[in-house]
């Protein structure tokens, strides 16, 4: 059986977009829509996108389920790491004292960094406790909806 690697990993790829756009957050696939969308005032929550295994498959529905809460951010976004490199690359400016992380999230307040859940908090653990922590940090940081 011959399988076409590119066109596997294209429909991965897709499956994640889709799949956290259908979950509300807004992807940012250039440097300037993350310069645009992290100046707007509030709160923001970025959710680095991966294809990484196990990792990916637990931040996606967590970054789904987390926002279900009486308080959240004001913005729900996306940068997808390994693909658009250069927005990815922008976002990832904003977050001083985290190496970079993905999949992992990012809580700005005011285009400032708040807190990040990083990769080694999301792989190997199961998606509810994902979705605890960050709505430990919107309880903390949001208002209410």
């Amino acid at each position: 059986m011959n399988i076409d690697f590119n066109l596997f990993m294209n429909d991965i790829v897709r499956q994640a977009r889709e799949e956290i756009e259908a979950a509300g957050y807004t992807q940012l696939r250039t440097p300037e829509e993350v310069e645009e969308a992290f100046q707007r005032k509030g709160t923001t929550l970025v959710m680095i996108n991966s294809v990484c295994g196990c990792a990916g498959g637990i931040a996606r529905p967590a970054a789904a389920h987390a926002i279900h809460y009486d308080k959240r951010p004001d913005q729900l976004v996306t940068v997808f790491a390994g693909q658009d490199k250069e927005a990815t690359e922008k976002a990832r400016s904003y977050f001083t004292g985290y190496p970079p992380s993905s999949p992992s999230f990012a809580l700005l307040k005011d285009g400032e960094i708040l807190t990040m859940v990083e990769r080694h908090e999301i792989e190997g653990h199961d998606p509810m406790s994902v979705v605890t922590k960050l709505q430990n940090y919107f309880e903390e940081y949001c208002e209410e909806v």
